[in-house]
């Protein structure tokens, strides 16, 4: 993708063997990060090489039993990433792993290459903390299944985010592709969508700088945004039909950790939160207690880790 680089990846476009999707490092012209989406037959294996890379098994739809040297991790899945948050496993570099499914299903594998070896975990899902983000028509769910602050892991962040028909997320446009200590952190960055009922969603990308990322997409389930650099937001819901997107994201700094930057036109909307509700459709689903609310009762803060996809 050196040459003419292509940021929107419909559906299929990168798909091969057993992956409906498949983007790493050398196909996206960039250091770390990595996304699979894996799917199995019932009855189904699939064999995980890790190599340098640490992953995130993730079920998008099913279950599945993954087995990494003498331990197994049963994943009870979900029926669909609209229905609820699922848990996941853990598959450290340099190992190798079996995903496993009796009926079938499709899954993420979220990577990014590390340094470090951390042993194999299961990550259950009524740990997942579930965030509601923003106010009015910019409300939306975060599942930090792995967010930098809520699961360890050695360079790769990685949240699902739903946002309901009619309403903006990634919003306002936010950045992080510049070393600013305490302020911005480089990291970069995939989206994988899926929309409920075959609708559409949009996905912008603005240039950070002359030459510099811009994308204006139509996206449906199975598309991916590649977001090497620049301001990205916002993604757009079709009114009626629900949006989902997985982020995975990982960077060069020697801290892990997630600082965005707003754009400057844009993040004026941060100060009309507070005087409107949340969406009341939220939360679409997760444990009983959702975490704090990012909207009225507590904007949160305007930059860092607990900022909003």
């Amino acid at each position: 993708m050196r040459g003419e680089p292509t940021y929107h990846l419909p559906a299929g476009s990168t798909a091969h063997g057993p992956y409906a999707l498949d983007v790493d490092p050398e196909q996206a012209g960039w250091e770390r990060s990595s996304l699979r989406v894996v799917e199995l037959e019932p009855g189904g294996v699939h064999t995980l090489v890790t190599g340098e890379s640490e992953w995130i098994v993730l079920p998008l739809t099913g279950s599945c039993t993954v087995h990494i040297s003498d331990e197994i991790f049963e994943l009870l899945g979900r029926k669909s990433v609209f229905s609820g948050v699922s848990d996941f496993a853990y598959v450290p570099r340099d190992a190798h792993a079996q995903i496993a499914s009796g009926a079938g299903g499709r899954f993420a594998l979220a990577g990014a290459k590390c340094e470090r070896r951390l042993p194999a975990r299961y990550g259950p899902a009524p740990e997942v903390r579930v965030e509601l983000r923003g106010a009015g028509t910019c409300s939306r769910q975060v599942n930090n299944f792995a967010a930098a602050d809520a699961f360890d892991c050695d360079r790769l962040i990685a949240v699902e985010v739903l946002t309901p028909g009619g309403n903006w997320s990634s919003y306002p446009p936010h950045k992080h592709d510049e070393d600013r200590p305490g302020e911005e952190s480089v990291l970069e960055e995939i989206y994988y969508f899926e929309v409920a009922d075959d609708g559409i969603g949009y996905h912008r990308v603005s240039p950070s700088r002359p030459g510099g990322t811009d994308v204006l997409a139509e996206v449906r389930s199975g598309d991916t945004v590649l977001i090497p650099d620049g301001w990205h937001g916002p993604s757009v819901a079709q009114p009626g039909r629900t949006l989902y997107y997985l982020n995975v994201m990982a960077g060069p700094g020697e801290k892990r950790e997630w600082l965005i930057r707003d754009h400057p036109d844009h993040t004026w909307i941060r100060d009309t939160w507070p005087s409107q509700p949340v969406d009341p459709r939220l939360p679409l689903h997760g444990p009983e207690n959702p975490g704090p609310l990012h909207g009225p009762e507590d904007p949160g803060p305007l930059h860092g880790p607990e900022d909003p996809a």
